[in-house]
């Protein structure tokens, strides 16, 4: 069984509720999309709200990824850089799959699925994320064809005494 991904959909009322269950999860699961655990969906829903904004404004754009019984399992979002001389990559932001897919290679779906979908964005010639260390996640990226092109040591605190790498990873698309 496979994802079927969409770059963006409608938001109405079940792609909300959909979105802030899995940003939920993924964050009570321990998963490194902003939030540190435990959360609520009113812990999120604020943050889905700006994002709704960037996303209305044209900002960024939401890919999604159902899985087979019509639920959202995945999710990433796309930004382009407003900055006249950095037109020509986008970041990728808030990169999750539900806990009770992971392992079945939908992460690795996810980021082929936005990649495919940058390719379609006119001018963009790579994607780079963050990620916080001491997950492994830089592994996982790398394994996906990101290459490693920054860090930052202890950038991001989790906890009093528990401090991150936050590292930036690049895809290059030609």
């Amino acid at each position: 069984m496979t994802l079927s991904f969409r770059l963006d959909p409608p938001v109405d009322p079940a792609l909300r509720d959909g979105f802030l269950t899995l940003w939920t999860d993924v964050s009570n699961a321990g998963g490194a999309v902003g939030f540190v655990p435990p959360v609520t969906v009113e812990d999120i829903r604020p943050e889905w709200l700006k994002q709704l904004t960037a996303l209305a404004e044209g900002q960024r754009r939401l890919l999604v990824g159902y899985d087979e019984d019509g639920r959202l399992a995945a999710a990433a979002f796309l930004t382009r850089n407003t900055h006249r001389l950095m037109r020509h990559w986008i970041w990728l932001y808030t990169v999750m799959v539900h806990p009770r897919h992971q392992g079945k290679g939908y992460g690795r779906d996810l980021l082929a699925a936005a990649e495919e979908s940058a390719r379609t964005l006119e001018g963009v010639e790579a994607i780079r994320l963050t990620c916080r260390g001491g997950l492994g996640l830089e592994d996982f990226y790398a394994s996906c064809g990101y290459k490693e092109v920054g860090r930052v040591p202890g950038a991001i605190r989790v906890a009093d005494g528990d401090d991150r790498d936050d590292i930036t990873m690049l895809l290059p698309l030609n």
